[in-house]
Formats: C-alpha cells, sequence, structure tokens
C-alpha cells in the first residue's frame, strides 16, 4: 500500500513552493497531549506546520551555515541519526557548502536558507537541527562563542541559570554580549556574536579562558573538568562544544525529548524561577506571537575574542595549557593524555 501523502504549499522568499510530506499523521511525539483536540500526540505534520510558523526566528538563527540534521524515521521512541551530507535526490532549493572536518576529509553539508529546505527536513524525519557557529561564505571562521552550561548528577536548571548569571558578568568584562537560550533539556546555552576574524581553535581557547575564570569565581558551583568522574555536583563548561564540526541544539529546534521541548532564546531576565518545559513546539508559536525574538538583533554589533585570548595566554604562562579534546578528534598539539584520572592511576 502506498504511503499517505499530502503537499504542504510553503511561502519562501522566492515565492511559494510545494513540498510533498510523506506519513503526514504519523506520530512523532506520542506522548506531549496537552488535552487539546490534538491530545493523539503531535504528529509530522504538525511538526511541519510549526516550522512554517517559526522559520523566520529560525532560519536568523541557524541559516546560512553548515547543519546537521538529527533524524528519527519513527518518532522520539526509535533510534535516530544524524545526516550531515546531502542525501540522493534532495531538492534544488535545499544548498550545501563544502566544509572541511577535524580529520582533513572535506565532503559538502546541508544549508537551510528558506523556509521549504525545513519542512524537507521535516519530510525526511528531522527533529534535531545541529547548526554550525559558522557561516556558509567561511566555514572556518566562528560568528558565534558559544558556551554549553551542562547540569551534573545532583545539580539542576536552577544552578545553571546562577552559572549562566555569573557566566554572563565574566563575557561582559570581556568586552562581549552574552545571548542566552534554553538547550531544550537541562541545560543552558550561552552565545556571543563575534566578528569573524578567528577560527575555531582560537574559539576554543577563547572559552576555556571564559570557564576558567568563572571557575575561579564560583568553584564549588561549576567545573571545567572534562572526565565526569572529576566533576562533582556542579555545572560543568563544556568548552568542546566550541569545537569545529561541534555542535548543540539550534535555537527554535525541537528536541527529541517526551513533552516536545524547544531550545529557547529567553531574555536575561526571565531566568530567575524559569521553568524550560514550558517551551514547546505547541507553546512556542504564541511565545513569538506575544513577546517575538530575543534574538532577533543578536548579529547587529558582534564583538571580539582579544581580551579572552590575552586571558588564554596568561593562563598559558602560569602553566594552565590545553584540555582535553573529544575522542574523535586527532591528538592535538600541546593536549593532556587523553585518559581519564583514575585509569591513568591504575596504569
Amino acid at each position: 500500500m502506498a504511503s499517505e501523502r499530502v503537499t504542504l504549499t510553503v511561502s519562501d522568499p522566492e515565492g511559494d513552493r510545494e513540498v510533498e510530506l510523506s506519513s503526514p499523521n504519523r506520530v512523532v511525539w506520542p506522548d506531549a497531549s496537552t488535552g487539546s483536540e490534538t491530545d493523539g500526540g503531535i504528529t509530522k505534520a504538525e511538526l511541519a506546520e510549526y516550522f512554517q510558523v517559526v522559520a523566520a526566528p529560525f532560519l536568523n538563527a541557524n541559516g546560512d551555515r553548515p547543519v546537521s540534521l538529527e533524524r528519527f524515521r519513527a518518532g522520539i521512541g526509535s533510534d535516530g541519526f544524524f545526516s550531515k551530507n546531502p542525501p540522493k535526490g534532495t531538492p534544488d532549493y535545499v544548498d550545501a557548502v563544502t566544509v572541511t572536518y577535524n580529520s582533513g576529509r572535506q565532503h559538502p553539508q546541508i544549508v537551510l536558507n528558506r523556509p521549504s529546505a525545513i519542512v524537507w527536513a521535516v519530510q525526511m524525519n528531522t527533529i534535531v537541527f545541529h547548526p554550525w557557529a559558522s557561516l556558509a561564505s567561511d566555514t572556518d571562521k566562528p560568528i558565534e562563542l558559544r558556551i554549553d552550561l551542562d547540569p551534573q548528577p545532583g545539580t539542576d536548571f536552577a544552578d545553571a541559570v546562577a552559572a549562566a548569571h555569573g557566566l554572563r558578568e565574566v563575557l561582559r568584562e570581556a568586552e562581549l554580549e552574552p545571548f542566552i537560550k534554553t538547550s531544550g533539556n537541562r541545560g543552558l546555552h550561552v552565545f556571543c556574536p563575534i566578528e569573524p576574524t578567528h577560527e575555531f581553535l582560537d574559539v576554543r581557547h577563547a572559552v576555556i579562558a571564559a570557564g576558567r575564570e568563572l571557575e575561579r569565581r564560583m568553584p564549588q558551583q561549576v567545573t571545567m573538568n572534562w572526565w565526569k568522574e572529576e566533576r562533582g555536583e556542579r555545572i560543568f563548561i563544556d568548552f568542546n562544544q566550541a569545537n569545529r564540526d561541534r555542535t548543540m541544539a539550534g535555537a527554535y529546534s525541537p528536541r527529541a525529548l517526551p513533552v516536545a521541548t524547544v531550545s529557547t532564546p529567553v531574555e536575561w531576565d526571565e531566568l530567575d524561577g524559569l521553568d524550560p518545559q514550558r517551551f514547546t513546539v505547541r507553546s512556542i508559536p504564541k511565545r513569538l506571537a506575544d513577546v517575538g525574538d530575543p534574538w532577533a538583533r543578536m548579529q547587529e554589533n558582534p564583538g571580539r575574542i582579544d581580551t579572552l585570548l590575552s586571558w588564554w595566554e596568561r593562563d598559558v604562562g602560569d602553566g594552565l595549557g590545553e584540555l582535553p579534546f573529544p575522542p574523535e578528534f586527532p591528538k592535538m598539539p600541546g593536549e593532556p593524555p587523553r585518559v581519564q584520572p583514575s585509569r591513568a592511576k591504575k596504569d
């Protein structure tokens, strides 16, 4: 039996475009009921509708840059996989750019520049969108400094909020203006718009410098320890998210979690007492209509990472050097042994 299909008319800057959507009634989030007329769960068609509504702020934050698609063929209960390269049959309204990965290998990667391309990604069963920090015009130089505040066991979202406020002070002292969003899960993502003058390794060093400064000020609340066994009940400052081809869920991207939470930009004065679980695929359209997009003007006044890099050099002079890279990376210059401390002691 042929799969059920519908044709959606999507408004692009170039004009209306028809995009086919197969299995529109497939339930993506079975447990996302709100007691409304759609209380059978959120379907693929409803997800496509969501992205048409939020297309402008979504593209403002995630468009014109390489993006990895996290796809789930049968909804959030199925196994997910990442799709970076344009698959066979990708339509011509979905753009691509050649990027260089950490191994030195080069390959085209998907770029989303119009609403129809986002709906196509939904047709490909994408739930989570993971954009790079650099634009398609120069994929080697980030336009954002990104820091992931990741609650560890024994901590919660309120602890991440306290860390975020402290981090904001540090970044402002470094002459950067931070913006913030929920991760869609338990943590927070802090972004600073920056001029694209440095490559990823430099930006990583700037993030490490900021994280170390925050750790000095809040040693009981945050940690830069890469190894989980050393983090304790603290918020982990995930400096490795600043690396090339390391991404986090984009602004207004849903998460593959039971209540269909969305990674949501917020104002700083919203943070205290915030419940990130209330930002969902069903609630975000009304939020945008009521309060607008807190990130609408984020890229208007990018800063520079010079001050943070001077902090990095200061710390290197004081004996604080490179930190571990993710396991899939090649061995990097100056990197300490890539082995967890307890195993190193046994050896």
